[in-house]
């Protein structure tokens, strides 16, 4: 079967990675680029570069990845659609839940694939922490907790740090409880001088009982991804830039020690950082999006999945506003 032909819209940070990874993708030939700024980290070789998705569009192809600022993703998603083209975009899947909607339908409609660029559910860290939460290893899950930190990004300029990077934490946290949220209540600030918010805390709860806690921000001099899950039998702790895990047994072994016992805690147990096979989500995610396109099996981050994750992220804004708990709208 001949490769899926690719054109890929947005050269900027994001663009240029998937401009890299859809190259090594077995299955995918990247035939054209476009932005309408030109192609500043000069990804696109002897590739045409166009100013605009019709020109990419009259390239003919089969699929496109969307890497254009969030409020062109809505705009540029349904003329895709209108023409038969199945698309990834980045997330959030658009600006607004009314936007998220009409480009939910569009590929709906049509039968087309359409997905959501939340990388993280392609983490090795997580994969594997999935995994185990679903095989039981954990037991019942009571909490999870994620820090999302680091320097504000120049790149980003039209949402702020709740649509940008809290949607990772949201999606993540209901794929990895494989529950939706039930209620938020949040506060934000914005230190920075933008309009938009650069610093959230979210405290939550899914329909299944487990709480939530966000942590995310645009203001610290460290970076930092940890996510945290608590259970019956310990916690396990994942770190994404490093795609580590590790898990905290609950202890089965009392200590003679009174001092130790009070400061550490007595059910202190063993503590086991795995050894797991550290692919490139960025790969991973678009092998999952072309299994997709060809009907294979996948675990693609689909759009109706991403809209949910937008109407959650709505939820924490309005809750930060009128200083109240918000319950999520139903899916």
């Amino acid at each position: 079967m001949a490769d899926l032909r690719i054109g890929l819209i947005g050269l900027g940070m994001m663009g240029r990675h998937h401009a890299r990874v859809i190259r090594e993708v077995d299955g995918f030939e990247l035939v054209a680029v476009a932005d309408a700024m030109g192609d500043p980290h000069g990804v696109a070789g002897d590739l045409p570069l166009y100013g605009d998705v019709e020109a990419l569009i009259d390239a003919g192809i089969d699929a496109a990845v969307v890497a254009v600022p969030t409020y062109l993703h809505e705009e540029i998603a349904l003329r895709l659609a209108e023409a038969g083209v199945h698309a990834l975009i980045e997330k959030p899947i658009t600006s607004d839940s009314a936007a998220g909607e009409r480009v939910v339908h569009a590929f709906r409609s049509r039968e087309l694939v359409g997905a959501v660029g939340h990388i993280e559910r392609f983490n090795p860290a997580l994969l594997s922490l999935r995994a185990r939460i679903a095989a039981g290893e954990l037991g019942e899950v009571y909490q999870i907790a994620t820090r999302r930190q680091g320097p504000f990004p120049a790149r980003i300029a039209d949402v702020g740090v709740v649509k940008d990077l809290a949607t990772h934490d949201i999606d993540l946290t209901a794929w990895l409880a494989q529950s939706p949220y039930a209620s938020v209540y949040a506060r934000t600030t914005a230190r920075s001088g933008r309009t938009h918010e650069d610093m959230v805390a979210v405290t939550g709860q899914l329909s299944n009982g487990v709480i939530t806690n966000h942590l995310v921000n645009w203001l610290s001099p460290m970076k930092e991804r940890v996510t945290v899950v608590t259970g019956e039998r310990g916690a396990f702790v994942a770190d994404t830039l490093s795609a580590d895990l590790t898990f905290h047994e609950n202890g089965t072994i009392d200590t003679e020690w009174d001092s130790v016992a009070a400061f550490r805690g007595v059910s202190e147990g063993s503590v086991i950082r795995f050894a797991i096979a550290k692919r490139e989500p960025l790969r991973v995610e678009h092998e999952a999006f072309r299994d997709a396109i060809l009907g294979r099996e996948s675990h693609v981050v689909t759009l109706e999945q991403g809209l949910a994750t937008l109407h959650v992220a709505e939820a924490v804004l309005e809750s930060a506003r009128e200083n109240r708990v918000v319950s999520v709208p139903v899916q």
